[in-house]
């Protein structure tokens, strides 16, 4: 995973409640094992006609760009895929805003660096409406002091300590377990002192 900076950009306005993982990427991309290119792909069906773009989706629109995108509640829910996250991060998005996430979703989105943001749904439509009305306003999100910035104002947002540390560090479950190594070494070799100075008595028979 790369580390999570500060990110300062336009945002992607997606304004439709319980997008699911099937629009999000289709069961018919499952086959394909890479990420790579997995974005060309993403809300594939929503996005394209057999024979071109439909000009009218969001993604489409050139007003619209940006590492952000803000959604509707419930994002992600339907069949668990990790496809999906990856779709996502693939086509160039690092942050999504909603005022909830899918369970599973969210977790396959942590777990592969693509932070997800709950916020309160007057907040969330309170982005939605600014955006849509100046499409190159900025939003800026820190997640080292856990805010999003807007209209220089700091919302507050929530992660896990665990989450937030692998997201500054760079790190999956498996480098997260690498960077212990020396404390696991060392909390064995204690281990082995207090046994040899501290033996179970014999219990007499």
């Amino acid at each position: 995973m790369e580390r999570f900076k500060t990110i300062i950009s336009q945002c992607l306005p997606l304004d439709i409640d319980n997008i699911d993982t099937d629009q999000i990427i289709p069961a018919r991309f499952l086959k394909i094992s890479s990420r790579l290119n997995l974005g060309k792909n993403l809300f594939r069906d929503w996005r394209y006609y057999k024979n071109g773009k439909k000009k009218n989706f969001i993604l489409n629109n050139p007003k619209y760009t940006g590492d952000i995108l803000i959604t509707g509640k419930n994002f992600g829910c339907g069949s668990s895929r990790e496809h999906a996250v990856w779709a996502i991060m693939d086509y160039g998005i690092k942050a999504i805003i909603s005022n909830y996430f899918a369970d599973i979703f969210k977790q396959n989105a942590l777990n592969n660096g693509l932070l997800v943001i709950e916020l309160k749904q007057e907040i969330v439509n309170s982005l939605l409406n600014n955006i849509f009305k100046f499409p190159n306003s900025k939003l800026k999100i820190n997640l080292k002091k856990q805010y999003v910035e807007f209209k220089n104002k700091p919302i507050t947002f929530n992660i896990n300590s665990y989450n937030k540390k692998c997201f500054l560090k760079g790190y999956d479950d498996i480098d997260f377990l690498i960077n212990l190594k020396n404390k696991i070494m060392k909390f064995e070799e204690n281990m082995k002192t207090n046994i040899r100075l501290n033996p179970k008595p014999k219990l007499d028979r």
